[in-house]
């Protein structure tokens, strides 16, 4: 629990340091782009501190990518 606290207390820190400006220079999209990402990362950050299996964006390209990889080798031998 003391990381998910952490977790938080460095996105509201994150947010109290970044939102003022976004806001002051009407940065509407800007503002709206940062607090999705933001959002991401602190349900990352979370399940990271929970110890929740996350899985490896590598493996689904690997998934995708390795028939693509075989045809090509065996075309090239």
């Amino acid at each position: 629990m003391l990381g998910v606290a952490g977790v938080i207390a460095a996105a509201v820190i994150i947010l109290i340091l970044e939102v003022p400006y976004l806001i002051k220079k009407k940065l509407r999209k800007e503002t709206w782009v940062f607090s999705f990402i933001l959002l991401l990362a602190i349900g990352m950050g979370i399940a990271v501190s929970l110890q929740v299996n996350i899985p490896n964006p590598r493996t689904g390209l690997t998934i995708i990518y390795k028939p693509f990889y075989e045809l090509l080798n065996k075309w090239l031998e």
